[in-house]
């Protein structure tokens, strides 16, 4: 099964932190970040893929359990 995940939020710790649990989860980046700013906030985000064996995706698939 593929999975795809996209974290966004400020452009600070927590965001990296978040991004860096995936990939030591064995999510993998796809492409690059992207970066916008509201006014007063940098928001990032970042798109994460992961494939998982011998599991098949359904609409009830918790990918945060991944």
């Amino acid at each position: 099964m593929k999975l795809y995940s996209c974290i966004t939020g400020p452009d600070d710790e927590m965001f990296c932190k978040r991004v860096s649990d995936k990939l030591n989860r064995g999510w993998q980046l796809h492409g690059g970040p992207t970066l916008t700013f509201d006014g007063k906030t940098v928001i990032a985000g970042q798109a994460l893929v992961k494939e998982v064996d011998d599991e098949v995706f359904t609409m009830e698939t918790k990918i945060s359990a991944y």
